[in-house]
């Protein structure tokens, strides 16, 4: 699997293989305290949903001062500079061996021009929350494409949880101020499209054979890099209409969910089982609705929570060994 080595979507490669062990190798090389303590792994486990979770509203709020593409590739391409020395201090080796470049390329498209890129454009049309509950459907679609790439057909349990997320998502623009129109359909198109590119390479793409840390500072350096440079040449971001509270959001994604989360998260997958390391997948979109609805006043009701509770029941069914 092609993860950003590896996000909460990660776990959607254990749902289609059945196993779990490669989420262990994140933690190698990090030199990190080994403190087997299950109440510090849940704490990590706490940070990394809220820190991603708290990201969707962030990134929602930074667009109305700098365009999608140039802010993403901004705040990855600093990230991947800090997490780089930090790799380097960590004793992890930067070097890609020349069999690793291509497949290399291959998972930045994938984990992030098409995952960040593809989720920051959909902001533009959708809410924060809409976009969290649409683009952490991938572990559902991770098990669908299983079955042409891998010959694994998918299980009751699957099917079952592909109808709950249809149905929840159905809910969600089903009426009212949130209702899908056709002005929502480009936001809708790269929110999907983002989850299933991302599933794809969870089941298509081996995975990569090189350090951590490094994977992901690798990773953030090719994919938002000509994120960074459409920004500056289409984009023309304009730099003086960035605010105080938007460059405090812009240090944010750059430090927190891009820097401390990885490390939390790698951190929680050396302390927990993958069942319950899962449990990220399920509250990083919650924490996303959450937060959205606090920060910046999107609808909060009954049909929102019943739309996430459909949903991440199918994500959690999706999730079931199986």
């Amino acid at each position: 699997m092609a993860a950003l080595y590896h996000t909460p979507a990660s776990l959607a490669h254990a749902a289609v293989h059945g196993k779990a062990h490669f989420l262990f190798s994140a933690s190698h090389g990090l030199n990190l305290p080994k403190l087997e303590s299950r109440s510090i792994g849940l704490l990590c486990l706490a940070i990394t949903s809220i820190g991603w979770g708290v990201n969707w509203p962030a990134m929602k709020f930074l667009l109305r001062e700098w365009p999608p593409l140039f802010a993403r590739g901004s705040a990855g391409v600093i990230a991947a500079i800090v997490i780089a020395c930090i790799a380097a201090m960590c004793g992890q080796s930067l070097r890609v061996p020349r069999a690793q470049i291509g497949r290399l390329l291959v998972s930045a498209f994938i984990n992030v021009i098409a995952w960040m890129g593809f989720t920051t454009l959909s902001l533009r049309w959708l809410q924060a929350g809409q976009a969290a509950l649409l683009v952490y459907t991938m572990p559902v679609w991770a098990t669908l494409l299983a079955w042409p790439f891998l010959g694994k057909r998918p299980g009751a349990a699957s099917l079952c949880g592909l109808a709950l997320c249809i149905g929840g998502v159905g809910l969600l623009f089903g009426g009212g101020e949130l209702a899908l129109g056709i002005d929502k359909l480009p936001g809708v198109l790269f929110a999907l499209g983002a989850a299933i590119l991302f599933a794809l390479g969870t089941v298509a793409v081996a995975p990569l054979a090189l350090p951590p840390l490094t994977t992901v500072a690798w990773q953030l350096a090719l994919g938002c890099a000509p994120m960074l440079a459409y920004g500056l040449l289409v984009e023309k971001p304009d730099f003086s209409a960035i605010t105080p509270a938007g460059m405090g959001v812009m240090t944010y994604m750059t430090i927190v969910p891009m820097g401390v989360c990885y490390m939390t998260w790698f951190a929680a997958l050396r302390r927990l089982p993958p069942a319950t390391a899962s449990v990220a997948t399920l509250l990083t979109p919650v924490v996303g609705v959450c937060a959205a609805a606090l920060a910046l006043g999107e609808p909060l009701g009954a049909r929102e929570f019943a739309a996430m509770g459909l949903t991440l029941a199918g994500i959690a069914l999706a999730l079931r060994k199986a």
